[in-house]
């Protein structure tokens, strides 16, 4: 197994880990939870780089790293609707693009088609991340002078969310026409 597999089932492996601190009420668990969820966010961007780099891409890292990303941001969010921190909608939002362009991509593959990530679903991820991080850390430091960073970050994604989604299907309309 090469390193950017195993840095893929580590994020997997942080999941649960970063739930656990979440959603229990011991002090600092919140804060501990943020740390997880930013070293798994940085592991996302690593196993790619490092795939790359050495020439390793391999079909179960083409497979798991997107899984592990789906895994973590809908943890992270589903958390934070328990929590009251966001809205349900928002979550369902996200949630139904991440199935809809799963199944795109899974009939494209099935066609021998693959579609690449485009720069609208990168900005999606890096916002989506940027918003829960913000979020997690009760939108430190901008709590200070009274600026809604983490929300402005969190509409910022759901938009972001939509137009990749609605980007990847009138690009990709011809994987429906079979």
């Amino acid at each position: 197994m090469n390193l950017a597999n195993k840095l893929t089932i580590f994020r997997i492996f942080l999941v649960p880990v970063f739930m656990i601190f979440l959603l229990n009420k011991i002090p600092y668990s919140v804060s501990i939870a943020a740390g997880i969820f930013i070293i798994a966010a940085i592991t996302d961007s690593l196993d790619g780089y490092v795939a790359r780099k050495r020439n390793e891409v391999t079909n179960f890292g083409k497979f798991m790293d997107p899984l592990a990303d789906k895994l973590l941001v809908s943890s992270a969010l589903i958390s934070l609707v328990q929590m009251g921190k966001i809205s349900a909608w928002i979550v369902v939002i996200i949630i139904a693009r991440e199935f809809t362009i799963s199944i795109l991509r899974a009939v494209a593959a099935a066609e021998g088609i693959v579609i690449a990530a485009s720069w609208w679903g990168k900005a999606k991820t890096i916002t989506q991340i940027i918003a829960i991080i913000a979020i997690l850390l009760n939108n430190f430091p901008f709590r200070y002078i009274n600026f809604p960073f983490d929300m402005i970050m969190m509409w910022i994604s759901v938009l972001l969310t939509v137009i990749s989604g609605v980007h990847y299907i009138i690009i990709n309309k011809h994987v429906f026409k079979g």
